[in-house]
């Protein structure tokens, strides 16, 4: 209001609109504009939209924590893999050395001792998950066993293995190493084998 109004207003006359001027017409018609421009839009569904957003993304934090969880106990599965591959060619020189030593003589000190250190390897090899590939008296697996060579056996079925040359060892369900074995080619013919000359 003016100063004029103001008096007019203090004397008790009424002051006409045309008289009274707006402090700021420019604000007033901006926050007519801005309130016909945007119609009110219900906050329910934008509401629900967010709440949706966040659903979603503490789903996929949930998921790539497991994830992560995942790879890192898979990790921790296969990381000695390297190392106990290369333990198994001491172990089996430890193996030739004993069963030597079985041969001169099985009751000494010296073959006692190493039987027991054996019986440790072994213990050490089962808590970290290796275990020995089955191999005599099984039947040939090329995804498990070494055929290095195939012979006649009277008494063992073909396709069958007849003695195992070098162990072999699984780490959990990977294969660390292949046995290496005889395999059988079942009985000899003896018809092909014995045709009398002439």
């Amino acid at each position: 209001m003016t100063e004029e109004a103001e008096n007019k207003a203090d004397n008790g006359e009424e002051s006409s609109p045309e008289a009274e001027t707006p402090i700021n017409s420019h604000e007033e018609e901006q926050a007519q504009n801005a309130d016909e421009a945007a119609p009110e839009e219900p906050v329910e569904p934008d509401a629900a939209h967010w709440k949706d957003v966040a659903a979603r993304n503490q789903a996929e934090l949930d998921n790539y924590r497991k994830r992560m969880a995942r790879e890192k106990a898979e990790q921790a599965k296969w990381a000695n893999a390297n190392l106990l591959g290369e333990l198994l060619s001491v172990l089996d020189s430890f193996q030739m050395g004993l069963d030597a030593a079985r041969l001169d003589d099985k009751d000494s000190v010296i073959t006692q001792g190493m039987e027991m250190v054996q019986r440790q390897l072994d213990e050490f090899l089962t808590n970290q998950g290796v275990v020995e590939v089955p191999a005599i008296g099984e039947r040939f697996d090329p995804n498990q066993h070494e055929a290095i060579s195939h012979e006649h056996h009277p008494e063992v079925a073909e396709g069958v293995i007849i003695s195992q040359v070098r162990r072999g060892f699984r780490l959990h369900d990977r294969l660390l190493r292949a046995s290496n074995v005889l395999v059988s080619k079942g009985p000899e013919d003896v018809e092909a084998a014995g045709t009398p000359e002439e």
